[in-house]
């Protein structure tokens, strides 16, 4: 599946939604999601991860691990904040090249 980018209006405000399909093997387990946690503490945006019934945040690693994230798990990636281009380009760099 091909990702989709968006920059949303959301209160007068544009937001970035990016769709994604988790092909890590192992999905969001503790390693990646420490390391993607981490990551989105580095930017001042709101950043939320939604799955189907789920909305997680992701600065949060407890978050993350509860959202029982494996392969195949349909994502967006939801970003609303002074540096949501930035963070939506590394977060999804980070989620598109996860290993193990």
């Amino acid at each position: 599946m091909k990702a989709q980018i968006k920059l949303k209006q959301s209160g007068g405000a544009d937001m970035y939604e990016k769709e994604m399909i988790i092909k890590n093997k192992t999905g969001l387990h503790a390693r990646p999601a420490t390391d993607l946690s981490t990551l989105c503490q580095t930017y001042e945006s709101d950043i939320k991860i939604r799955t189907n019934d789920t909305e997680i945040d992701s600065k949060s690693i407890i978050s993350i691990l509860s959202g029982g994230i494996c392969k195949g798990t349909k994502i967006k990636l939801v970003i609303n904040g002074t540096d949501e281009k930035e963070a939506g380009e590394k977060i999804s760099e980070f989620i598109e090249n996860l290993k193990e």
